[in-house]
């Protein structure tokens, strides 16, 4: 992190400032060297006889307890705290000590009056230091690429010192060193400089470093554990590796069978605790290898980049792809049913992502892992549709790598893909990707087969969003009888084909006879899936928002209020289908002559939105539209129309200027205008 180099530039410093009349640098990395350094500071200032280290270094910590002198002593690296055991420098009103070291012992800070962290440069920092020190080599470089090197080295002190020396030894500009670094067939310690090479007197090099560390941590109690730990850590997410993962029985099940042995000390079989990687973790943060968010919901767990790259290449191909479904496991296993907290569901999603990078194809040997849909449909559940397409399109590329285009999750994938390209606003082309999946579907599968059941399903809805009302409501009839036959009619898939031939029945006109069905609906849906269950809630909502339409907006505006408590009890105030109903809620209560406070909770509803779904999302643009529309409603007709011209420029922009939102845009912008007296 650059604390020797802050050390030297402290001490430096009050020395020339005169501040000090004795100084005392000692390299504290192990016991002899520290006895070493205070032996010719004893001899030196108190004339002890140099042929007896340990006596003449006795003589200096008795000197600098009585004199009267000044004095600074600095034990840099300080890398075993039993080695100064005897030999800390007094305490004196007129003497300092500085110790630099990686280790964040209790002991440490019980010694100490003033304990400062050392953190990563900042972006900036890190790009003005490699910068300065190209330059001060003649070696000038595109500001770009110097900002991008800073990052793909996770701005670590140390390892750009020791990149700057590589990439002058070798006569490299920093593009070519980044595609080096990028190429996953090249090893950690072939990029940094060799060992007589290294920069500002640097023993070791970063990956050394780092390998000695893990070693050491490895013997600390619990023994063996911490290695197998950081295995773990080594394929997840850098920035926040949730503790549960860590600790899930997967996980422990993984550290139990390969917990290390160490020859002095014998085979361990006892499986291993929730406990012990808890004591593991401890020992890996007093070791600086890891970072615990400690006093956050989730504990979560932060590694340097660079140190899981160096824990990664010490593993061969077959203990990587173990490790890659061990932890696919541990993911999926913790991953919650109901993504009430989006802040862990967030983070589940970019662990997957980062084992996905790092060991892509040990999630489809022997067949595809369901972390893989799980994390997909959790995008598209957090209302990052677009987000959830572009995950199942690679997905399809992958299944197609690994598996045969008739194989059930290959057929699955493309489910997946053919939905979220609904969602995301392509009906017709969602129809028709589900029209040749079910072609497929039914020569490999069969009809009754329950994986091809809501494949129809969904060909039914789509074509009905695409415009075919009364197509959709016959094939939802025809699907409604072959899965009562085939399911029985408490199945989930059974009860979702009621919700949908009732929905479509009403889109045909029936709103009568449809609004009995999903009342019905609602009430087994309820005996079977429970009141909580979302698709309980989801009934629950189109009926309010059918009620409404119906004409009953207050009504609707009463329901949605007590739809709304089970919600934010359920799902929690940041999940996607929350704030919807929260939408809702609010839309209704304009509808049924409240305008002023349809508009303050759409405005505080706004403020959810761009937090949780940010500012381009479609829901969050029409919440603004809906803001902007009650605010005219309430007699402010030329800030709606302010307002709507701001999101007009947005919609154009990310929905396009064809888009049924836009145009509802475009129409109430010019009703506001109106409003407003301008004519033209």
């Amino acid at each position: 992190m650059g604390k020797t180099q802050l050390a030297a530039h402290y001490a430096r410093t009050v020395w020339q400032a005169g501040a000090v009349d004795l100084l005392v640098w000692v390299t504290a990395s192990s016991r002899d060297a520290i006895i070493t350094g205070y032996a010719h500071a004893g001899v030196d200032v108190a004339g002890a006889d140099p042929a007896d280290p340990e006596q003449a270094a006795t003589r200096f910590l008795s000197w600098a307890e009585t004199t009267g002198r000044r004095w600074l002593v600095v034990l840099d690296d300080l890398a075993d705290l039993t080695a100064v055991r005897g030999l800390w420098p007094p305490e004196h009103p007129r003497g300092r000590v500085l110790v630099t070291t990686r280790r964040r012992d209790a002991v440490l800070r019980g010694r100490s009056r003033h304990s400062i962290g050392i953190g990563l440069f900042t972006s900036a920092e890190a790009t003005a230091y490699l910068t300065a020190k190209l330059a001060a080599h003649d070696h000038q470089d595109d500001p770009e690429q110097i900002g991008g090197l800073a990052a793909d080295l996770g701005y670590l002190p140390l390892a750009l010192a020791q990149a700057v020396a590589y990439l002058i030894d070798l006569d490299l500009d920093c593009s070519t060193y980044r595609e080096r670094l990028a190429d996953r067939t090249r090893l950690l310690p072939g990029l940094l400089p060799e060992t007589g090479s290294l920069p500002d007197d640097q023993a070791v090099t970063v990956a050394a470093t780092w390998t000695l560390s893990i070693e050491h941590a490895d013997r600390l109690s619990p023994e063996g554990v911490a290695r197998p730990l950081m295995h773990l850590a080594s394929l997840l997410d850098p920035n926040d590796i949730p503790i549960t993962v860590l600790s899930s029985p997967p996980a422990l099940a993984y550290l139990t069978e390969h917990r290390t042995f160490h020859a002095d000390t014998g085979p361990c079989r006892r499986p291993v605790t929730e406990e012990e990687v808890a004591d593991a973790l401890r020992c890996l943060h007093r070791l600086s290898l890891v970072d615990r968010a400690s006093g956050t919901p989730r504990n979560a767990v932060r590694v340097h980049q660079l140190v899981q790259r160096v824990t990664r290449e010490s593993l061969t191909d077959d203990q990587r792809d173990a490790l890659a479904r061990a932890c696919a496991d541990a993911l999926l296993l913790v991953w919650p049913p109901v993504e009430r907290d989006t802040a862990l569901a967030q983070a589940l999603r970019a662990n997957t992502s980062a084992l996905t990078l790092h060991a892509r194809y040990a999630l489809w040997r022997p067949v595809s892992h369901p972390v893989l849909f799980l994390a997909g449909n959790s995008l598209g559940n957090a209302g990052l549709a677009d987000a959830a397409r572009r995950h199942f399109d690679d997905l399809h590329v992958t299944a197609r790598q690994w598996l045969s285009p008739d194989h059930p999750h290959a057929l699955t994938v493309r489910a997946n893909l053919a939905y979220w390209q609904g969602v995301t606003g392509d009906a017709a082309g969602a129809a028709a990707a589900f029209e040749e999946l079910l072609t497929d579907m039914l020569r490999v599968l069969g009809l009754d087969d329950p994986q091809t059941l809501p494949v129809r399903a969904n060909l039914a809805y789509w074509q009905g969003m695409a415009g075919d009302v009364a197509g959709a409501a016959a094939a939802f009839e025809r699907v409604l009888t072959d899965e009562e036959r085939a399911l029985g009619p408490d199945h989930p898939y059974t009860l979702t084909a009621r919700a949908g031939l009732a929905y479509w029945r009403r889109e045909a006109g029936d709103t009568a006879g449809a609004s009995i069905a999903y009342e019905d609906v609602l009430a087994d849906r309820k005996r079977v899936l429970g009141p909580d269950h979302p698709d309980t809630l989801t009934t629950r909502h189109n009926l309010a928002h059918w009620r409404g339409m119906a004409g009953d907006a207050a009504g609707a505006a009463t329901a949605f209020e007590e739809l709304l408590t089970d919600m934010l009890r359920v799902l929690g105030p940041d999940h996607p289908h929350t704030l919807t109903a929260r939408h809702n809620h609010a839309r209704w209560r304009g509808v049924a002559g409240d305008a002023a406070g349809a508009a303050a909770a759409f405005e505080e509803l706004l403020t959810d939105m761009l937090r949780v779904l940010g500012p381009d999302h479609p829901d969050t643009l029409t919440t603004r539209h809906n803001l902007a529309y009650c605010w005219g409603e309430a007699g402010d007709a030329a800030d709606a129309a302010a307002a709507l011209e701001s999101v007009l420029a947005d919609q154009e922009r990310v929905l396009g200027s064809d888009h049924s939102d836009t145009l509802t845009t475009r129409h109430n912008l010019a009703r506001w205008w109106d409003e407003a007296g301008d004519m033209g």
